[in-house]
């Protein structure tokens, strides 16, 4: 699995290969990339961060993708994101990356979730500002959980499918070189006893590469 696997991902993040919703969100992760490894650790200062934003931000006035939300249909939110309702399939999710070391690092986590989990794929919708904080605006499938979710099944699934639980919700492939963190039972939802990924924070490590 892993080689070919990982060829795969490479293209998929490369802009190569087509993921669900992925059109968008490669070309925003080319044009910020420098040739910058993303990794888990810290490495990139807040300076970095700074001039990514100002770098992004001139994107989005150049290919006009600011959008409003309406701040009515507010859902809930963790220390991440902020959840809003968009309709009855699909709800709004704004993301500041404040779990990564930089946007680019966040957008390739949009394209891994896509590629691993296609049925809650995150379609970026564009970006918005709230209280002068930049936020990417994501829609997603709105999944209501009919029982409650079996971590012990989604340890047993990802196990499956090479990623080894290094501690409480967090994972690990080795052979991909990718950790997939957070998969606690309100990130993990189970509808009609299937399992459905709806908040992860995927990574990739120096073994990706």
């Amino acid at each position: 699995m892993g080689t070919n696997l990982k060829y795969e991902l490479h293209n998929v993040i490369s802009g190569k290969s087509q993921v669900r919703h992925g059109g968008i969100i490669q070309t925003i992760a080319n044009y910020l990339n420098q040739g910058a490894r993303t990794s888990p650790k810290t490495e990139y200062s807040k300076q970095y961060k700074a001039e990514e934003t100002e770098r992004l931000k001139l994107f989005i006035e150049g290919n006009n993708l600011w959008v409003e939300i309406d701040l009515n249909q507010y859902v809930s939110e963790g220390a991440e994101q902020k959840v809003y309702l968009k309709d009855t399939a699909s709800v709004y999710k704004l993301n500041d990356s404040i779990y990564y070391a930089s946007w680019h690092d966040y957008f390739i986590n949009l394209l891994l979730h896509n590629f691993f989990f296609s049925d809650t794929a995150y379609q970026l919708i564009g970006f918005a500002k709230v209280e002068d904080v930049l936020f990417a605006v994501v829609e997603q499938a709105f999944v209501i959980n009919t029982e409650s979710t079996d971590l012990n099944r989604v340890r047993r699934f990802l196990s499956e499918n090479g990623f080894q639980n290094i501690k409480n919700n967090d994972y690990y492939n080795p052979s991909l070189g990718i950790i997939i963190e957070d998969l606690h039972d309100e990130n993990v939802l189970t509808k009609n006893n299937i399992l459905y990924f709806i908040d992860t924070v995927f990574y990739i490590t120096e073994n990706f590469h």
